[in-house]
């Protein structure tokens, strides 16, 4: 196995963030601000610090915002993916967004959740551990047990080599979607619908054997709701004053 750099992202960014109202009713939900700084930005930071060179954004509702926020950035850069138009879902999004990146893989991130590390960068780790030949998408995980924000049962079983598989009928699974993934741009690009969503793509790599997981070390919070937000600031100075 003989893997490049990865260099290249894109963050969705483009949801309504309908069960952030009120305060989204004049704010873009990645705009929200936890910890001092707004949810856009802990995705771009951690890209940054896995030395994540370009990142295409795709914003729809109150796009100006967003796209007025990025111009302060130099790194990554920011390549802004229009969906004024329509709303192309999570997998569509992607499609559309990563025209202008190269044919590499590079990283997916979720702009309303996110981790904060411990000693190294959980992307750099996750680089460490793809494997193109043997993957076709690596998901970010976290312990459902040790989540803040998060009140689902779960998502994923994972086998001692890393596989993952849905919870399905289980009545809980012990790991969820932490909002980062590792993938391939020819996955979306032989995808011929243009509104899809990225389970398609889950399930298909499931199918293949080839959906893997990567544990994350630190602090996963989803800040879903107004109250969400005290509660993961207080999260994060509680793992802060541990660490």
């Amino acid at each position: 196995m003989t893997n490049s750099k990865i260099d290249q992202a894109m963050v969705l960014a483009a949801g309504l963030g309908t069960r952030m109202r009120p305060i989204t009713n004049t704010l873009p939900k990645p705009l929200v601000k936890v910890s001092g700084k707004t949810l856009l930005d802990h995705a771009l930071d951690s890209l940054a610090g896995a030395d994540v060179q370009k990142t295409a954004v795709n914003v729809h509702y109150l796009a100006d915002q967003i796209e007025q926020h990025t111009k302060a950035r130099s790194k990554p850069q920011v390549l802004i993916s229009d969906e004024r138009d329509i709303l192309l879902d999570s997998g569509g999004g992607v499609k559309r967004a990563i025209v202008p990146l190269s044919d590499a893989p590079f990283y997916i991130l979720n702009a309303d959740s996110f981790w904060i590390d411990t000693d190294s960068s959980n992307l750099i780790s996750m680089q460490s551990t793809w494997d193109v030949d043997q993957m076709d998408m690596q998901l970010l995980v976290a312990p459902k047990e040790k989540s803040v924000g998060f009140d689902g049962r779960g998502d994923f079983f994972m086998a001692p080599d890393g596989q993952l598989q849905r919870r399905g009928d289980a009545e809980s699974a012990p790991y969820v979607y932490a909002g980062a993934i590792i993938t391939k741009p020819e996955l979306f690009k032989a995808i011929p619908d243009d509104v899809f969503s990225l389970n398609r793509l889950f399930d298909d790599a499931i199918s293949a054997g080839r959906l893997f997981g990567h544990v994350l070390d630190g602090l996963w919070l989803h800040v879903g709701t107004p109250a969400a937000i005290d509660e993961a600031e207080q999260a994060i100075h509680a793992f802060r004053q541990a660490a």
